[in-house]
């Protein structure tokens, strides 16, 4: 026992180990990012800026998939291997990284991106889906500069205790922001845009081949080794 941490479990509590949180064998395959947008109009904004980063994600190197809400029933409205609900829990797993993209809508994201986030579960046995992955927010209004929607982003992004990248994007005005064509215009929005797709590849390749370290948690040590010290009890009585 430390007696400066009397409370503190010293056989678990380590130094930080910097090989296991940069390990000499690292991933080589293109980060893999999960795209998720918030609204289903015919032109829906959030979906065509959506589509815009998936463009400059896959010119920086990663792969990029985007889930379409349409058919996505509601949370607790359908079981689990309902089609679109297993589609959107098998990307989440295969993600490294995400990016979420929501409309605001009086002052908050959607709820259809919500939908989405909820149907992600925490757990999924011992595999936590998102724990430890990279999440990049955006944010698309119909009048002035708002940041209501990527804050509330940022807020389910620590609960579902993912890295959420320090830079973000939110597009006012975006009727104004995107060609017939559906293309961003050249703008200092568009930049942005391409700076938080940029920040994110980063973060992802920084992080996804220590992330089961980076996670790796004192109090859930203990709290397993508490655990397999009374099933062990458990059989010797």
């Amino acid at each position: 026992m430390n007696p400066d941490l009397p409370n503190v479990d010293a056989a678990l509590l380590h130094p930080v180990d910097p090989e296991r949180l940069f390990p000499a064998q690292r991933a080589t395959h293109a980060p893999r990012i999960l795209l998720l947008y918030g609204s289903v109009r015919e032109r829906s904004y959030s979906r065509l800026l959506t589509e815009e980063a998936a463009r400059l994600l896959r010119t920086l190197g990663a792969e990029a998939r985007i889930f379409d809400p349409r058919g996505l029933p509601m949370p607790d409205a359908a079981p689990d291997d309902h089609p679109k609900v297993a589609e959107l829990r098998t990307l989440a797993q295969w993600a490294e990284g995400m990016v979420w993209t929501s409309p605001e809508r009086h002052g908050a994201m959607t709820g259809i991106l919500k939908m989405q986030i909820d149907w992600i579960p925490l757990s999924v046995g011992a595999v936590r889906p998102t724990q430890g992955k990279t999440l990049a927010v955006m944010e698309v209004s119909g009048g002035s500069q708002s940041f209501n929607a990527v804050n509330q982003m940022r807020v389910l992004g620590r609960w579902m205790r993912m890295v959420t990248i320090p830079n973000q994007s939110s597009v006012a005005k975006a009727f104004l922001e995107f060609d017939e064509a559906g293309r961003m215009k050249p703008s200092s929005y568009y930049e942005r845009v391409v700076d938080v797709m940029e920040e994110l590849v980063k973060f992802t390749l920084l992080t996804r081949s220590g992330v089961a370290y980076l996670v790796d948690r004192y109090s859930e040590r203990r709290e397993s080794a508490q655990a397999l010290s009374q099933r062990v009890n458990q059989r010797s009585l």
